[in-house]
C-alpha cells in the first residue's frame, strides 16, 4: 500500500495557476522529497494529494483508487506539519490518542496503537507529560506519533523541522529517516534545504513555479542536472557558474563547475584571483575568490589550507566534471 499517481494534475487560485499540469509516480515505500525555492508549489502538491486543497483539474490515485473527490479523512493518508498542533492540557498519550478516539476506536486498540508508537518514537518514557515539558524535538515526535497511530498508506510532512535549531534538525533528520526504514511507509516530504533532500530522500523532486524541473535520485539530480536550474539548486555551496569568453571554450552558452572540482594552488592554475571571503569550519574551509573576467567564485578546500583576505591563488576546474549548458539553459550532453 502506498502508491500514488499524478495524472495531468493542476491547482488555479482564481485565474492564476500555480500548478500547471504534473505527472508524478510514487511506489510504495519510497521517500519522497518536493523541494524547490519559496512559492514553487511544494507545500499545495501534499495539500492536494491529502485533500486539504481541491484540484481544478487531473487525477489522484491513491493504490490504484481514483481519490480526486474523496474526502481527506478517507483517503488513508497522514500529514505532519511544521507546527506541531498539540493539545497543552492533554497528555502525550492523549495526544497520540485523540485522532484515533475521534475516529471511535475501541480502547484496547488505542492502547497498543500508541504503546507501538510511543515505543518506535522512544516517547514511552513521555506517555504521562504534557507538551510543555517536552523539547522541540519531542514535541516533533508527538505530532508524529499521532500519525503513525491512524497506520496510514503514506506519511506527509511539510516542512517540519523548520521550528526547530540546528542541532535539533540534523537529529530529527536522522529519526525521520530511520522511521522510514522501520516502518517500510510511503514517505512525502517537504522542504525549502536542499540539504534535507540530498540527505533523506529516495526521489527528489525538484520544483520551480509549480513545474517539475527534474525527478531522480539526491545523486543522480548533483551529478546529473538537467538544466540551469537544478544545477544552481541541488548543491551546497551552489555550483558556479560562467558565461561569455570561457564558456565559448567549452562550446556552452555557460559551463558550470563546482566549488569541490575546482584546485586551488599558490604557485600553478588556470585563473588567477584573489581571496575576497575565507569561512573557516574546520573540516573544510570556503574561499570565494574574485577572478579577472570571470567574476566571484567559490572554491571548497580542505580546512588545513590557511588563507585569507587578500591573498592571492590560483585556479583550475576539473575538466572531467564541467556541466555545459545551452543558450535556454538546458543540460549539454
Amino acid at each position: 500500500m502506498g502508491n500514488i499517481t499524478l495524472n495531468k494534475v493542476t491547482k488555479k487560485f482564481g485565474d492564476t495557476e500555480v500548478i500547471p499540469p504534473i505527472n508524478l509516480e510514487l511506489s510504495e515505500g519510497e521517500f519522497l522529497v518536493f523541494v524547490g525555492p519559496s512559492g514553487c508549489g511544494k507545500s499545495t502538491l501534499p495539500r492536494l494529494i491529502a485533500g486539504l486543497e481541491d484540484v481544478t483539474s487531473g487525477v489522484i490515485e491513491i493504490d490504484g483508487r481514483d481519490a480526486t473527490r474523496i474526502p481527506p479523512a478517507k483517503r488513508g493518508l497522514a500529514m505532519v506539519f511544521q507546527s506541531y498542533s498539540l493539545y497543552p492540557h492533554m497528555s502525550v498519550c492523549r495526544n497520540i490518542a485523540f485522532p484515533l478516539k475521534m475516529a471511535g476506536f475501541a480502547r484496547k486498540e488505542i492502547d497498543r496503537r500508541v504503546d507501538n508508537a510511543a515505543k518506535v518514537l522512544n516517547l514511552t518514557d513521555y506517555l504521562k507529560r504534557r507538551p510543555g515539558q517536552l523539547s522541540g524535538g519531542q514535541r516533533q515526535r508527538v505530532a508524529i506519533g499521532r500519525a503513525i497511530v491512524r497506520e496510514p498508506a503514506a506519511f506527509l510532512f511539510d516542512e517540519p523541522l523548520s521550528n526547530l535549531d540546528a542541532a535539533l534538525r540534523v537529529n530529527m533528520r536522522l529519526e525521520i529517516s530511520e522511521l522510514h526504514r522501520n516502518l517500510k511507509t510511503t514517505m512525502i516530504y517537504v522542504t525549502h534545504d536542499q540539504i534535507e533532500a540530498m540527505t533523506m530522500a529516495d526521489k527528489i523532486v525538484v520544483l520551480n513555479a509549480g513545474r517539475i524541473e527534474q525527478v531522480g535520485s539526491p545523486m543522480d539530480l548533483y551529478f546529473h542536472p538537467r538544466n540551469l536550474f537544478v544545477a544552481g539548486f541541488i548543491g551546497s555551496p551552489k555550483m558556479n557558474f560562467i558565461a561569455g569568453a570561457e564558456a565559448a571554450q567549452h562550446n556552452a552558452a555557460t559551463f558550470g563547475v563546482r566549488p569541490e572540482h575546482i584546485a586551488l594552488s599558490r604557485e600553478i592554475g588556470e585563473w588567477r584571483g584573489s581571496v575576497r571571503v575565507a569561512e573557516h569550519l574546520g573540516s573544510d574551509t570556503f574561499l570565494h575568490v574574485n577572478v579577472e573576467d570571470i567574476g566571484l567564485l567559490i572554491v571548497r578546500t580542505d580546512g588545513a589550507f590557511n588563507f585569507s583576505y587578500g591573498d592571492e591563488v590560483l585556479l583550475t576546474p576539473d575538466p572531467a566534471k564541467i556541466h555545459r549548458f545551452d543558450k535556454d539553459g538546458v543540460t549539454v550532453t
